[in-house]
């Protein structure tokens, strides 16, 4: 024992370096292990807690999701003069790889195939002769259609914004861009331009529009009146593009849509619809002649205020394109 004491302290001028190298209470765990402890040391074969090697038996790693890998340390033996361990973390963090999904197309809307409905007494659109067919006449290609072409008279009424969406009835559904529909309606007073007593020289509240790439026709126009024995509705017939909207002879289809009677009884207390909320109040549904027998594929759905203006949707599935 005395002669391993002595060789402690008798290991060469190497030795006494590096020991001075270490922190006091390394020296002191160094003089604990004995010779064969500080040879080993200086061999390199022991590293402690804080050198630059990596422990054998050191720490493990463990996969934490989305994060990479984080080293969990492996406990010294107890010791009352043990170093306290620190985890240490992996160097490399692997980054989660996210899928970039392409951006859909919308999805069609599918519809059921809106019934085939009657022009009416007042279409307007050839079939009753050439004086009497408002597709010939210049400018009925428009948007704005409450003002007549020829005298510029302006129809009287709450403003109405139509929003029709043509797609095709079944298969693919897909948006019918490129076709053209003819709208037409009565005005506040339940009167059809080119036909009632005193609008005959009118041909106000008529229009035509081709369909944008989505299927879509926009129309400015004014809230229809109700006259007696109909249900308020708007008619339209539906044309390959705008080059044959010239005539009733190029039809594809034919329909009317429906209008909410909770929105007519608001629009109809307005003094400017003279009898209209009387003759709605003498009319319904079930009893009209063209709605009676179902109505839920031609009732559009109208939002807005009197104040600022309404808006009438409609999703319109052409059958037969």
């Amino acid at each position: 024992m005395e002669q391993e004491h002595r060789d402690l302290f008798d290991l060469g001028l190497q030795a006494d370096l590096t020991m001075l190298q270490q922190s006091p209470l390394t020296r002191r765990r160094l003089l604990k292990l004995g010779l064969v402890g500080i040879t080993s040391f200086l061999a390199g074969c022991t590293p402690f807690a804080g050198q630059s090697s990596t422990p054998t038996g050191g720490p493990t790693s463990t996969s934490v999701a989305g994060s990479g890998s984080v080293s969990s340390p492996t406990a010294l033996p107890a010791s009352p003069t043990a170093l306290p361990a620190s985890p240490t973390v992996a160097a490399t963090v692997s980054t989660p790889t996210t899928a970039v999904t392409p951006t859909s197309a919308p999805v069609a809307e599918c519809v059921s195939p809106i019934p085939t409905e009657t022009a009416g007494p007042f279409p307007g659109d050839g079939s009753q002769g050439a004086s009497l067919n408002v597709l010939a006449r210049s400018g009925v290609v428009r948007q704005d259609i409450r003002t007549s072409l020829g005298t510029g008279n302006l129809a009287a009424g709450i403003p109405l914004r139509l929003e029709l969406k043509l797609v095709r009835a079944g298969g693919d559904c897909a948006p019918l861009a490129g076709y053209a529909l003819y709208a037409w309606h009565c005005d506040a007073q339940g009167r059809y331009s080119m036909y009632s007593s005193g609008v005959e020289g009118e041909d106000y509240l008529r229009g035509v529009q081709a369909a944008d790439a989505n299927g879509i026709v926009v129309f400015q126009t004014i809230f229809p009146g109700c006259y007696s024995g109909r249900w308020p509705h708007v008619h339209f017939e539906i044309y390959p593009s705008l080059d044959q909207a010239t005539s009733a002879r190029n039809v594809v289809h034919t329909s009317q849509l429906a209008l909410p009677e909770d929105i007519c009884r608001q629009v109809y207390a307005d003094p400017q619809y003279g009898n209209s909320l009387n003759n709605l109040g003498r009319i319904s549904l079930e009893r009209d002649g063209i709605f009676r027998d179902g109505w839920q594929t031609q009732m559009a759905t109208v939002t807005g205020s009197l104040n600022d203006g309404l808006v009438a949707r409609l999703t319109i599935g052409v059958p037969g394109v």
